[in-house]
């Protein structure tokens, strides 16, 4: 199991050399359901492996001078003050059995659910075509007017950073759009200071489980080098595949994921 695994991680890295994100969002399934980790355990590792491979992507648009400090400063700050608040207080202290409209749930079963539901999110993101256009433009001008434009962008940083606390996964389906309509970044720009917020957020918000369980740090080194060899071999090929056609392909196949995570949990 942990070499098919390591398999499927070097395939998560591929797909995010590819396309540049959503790969990341299966990590937290492989953890679980392929290598037998606890969903506890799994949301943590997963923040390691985001964080790494987020942070080998985030340095290439660095060097090309597509990352916006000033969208960081207003939107990452209050994501990474979250993110380690959940880490560290409220993911230790949550029971492994929960009450809910009168049945008992299990801490793991309530961590799938929520990440079944981020992952049908995203996967629809992948395939709805996004054009972004003057009319988005116009959208931003009436935005900046507004006095509540900088608390709404802190607020949705809070969001963000209780997502990816809470599940482990990056958001970047999610903070892409956000750095586009709300801090006004072209794509290339919001990709790339997107990749910036999702490796300071997983990084800080893995470093609020060290003392809180015990990590296998062999294991955990060993998975996020095959996943960051498979962004490395991803990159090299993107010149050669279509990612817009690549995408929506993807997102059909973490949109059965999804499914069958919450099935499984539900159900099964």
């Amino acid at each position: 199991m942990i070499i098919i695994g390591c398999i499927a991680f070097l395939v998560i890295g591929l797909i995010l050399g590819l396309i540049g994100g959503g790969g990341s969002i299966l990590g937290v399934p492989v953890l679980v359901y392929v290598m037998g980790y606890s969903a506890d355990e799994a949301t943590s590792y997963s923040l390691f492996i985001v964080g790494m491979t987020s942070l080998i992507g985030a340095i290439a648009y660095l060097k090309k001078g597509d990352i916006s400090v000033e969208a960081i400063l207003q939107f990452a700050l209050a994501s990474l003050t979250t993110v380690f608040c959940v880490r560290k207080f409220i993911m230790p202290n949550i029971p492994s059995v929960l009450p809910f409209l009168g049945f008992e749930i299990s801490k793991q079963m309530l961590i799938m659910i929520m990440f079944s539901i981020l992952i049908l999110s995203s996967s629809i993101s992948m395939i709805k075509k996004k054009t972004y256009n003057r009319i988005n433009e116009v959208k931003w001008d009436e935005f900046a007017r507004s006095p509540l434009g900088l608390p709404f962008v802190i607020l949705l940083g809070v969001v963000i950073g209780f997502i990816t606390g809470f599940v482990g996964a990056g958001g970047g389906f999610i903070i892409v759009p956000v750095l586009i309509f709300f801090l006004r970044l072209n794509f290339k720009k919001a990709i790339g200071t997107s990749l910036c917020i999702i490796a300071l957020n997983s990084l800080i918000g893995f470093t609020g489980n060290i003392g809180q369980q015990k990590i296998d740090w062999i294991m955990l080194v060993i998975i996020s080098s095959v996943c960051i060899v498979g962004i490395l071999l991803g990159s090299l090929l993107s010149s050669k595949v279509s990612s817009q056609n690549l995408k929506p392909a993807f997102g059909w196949f973490t949109l059965i994921v999804g499914v069958f995570v919450l099935i499984k949990e539900i159900l099964l």
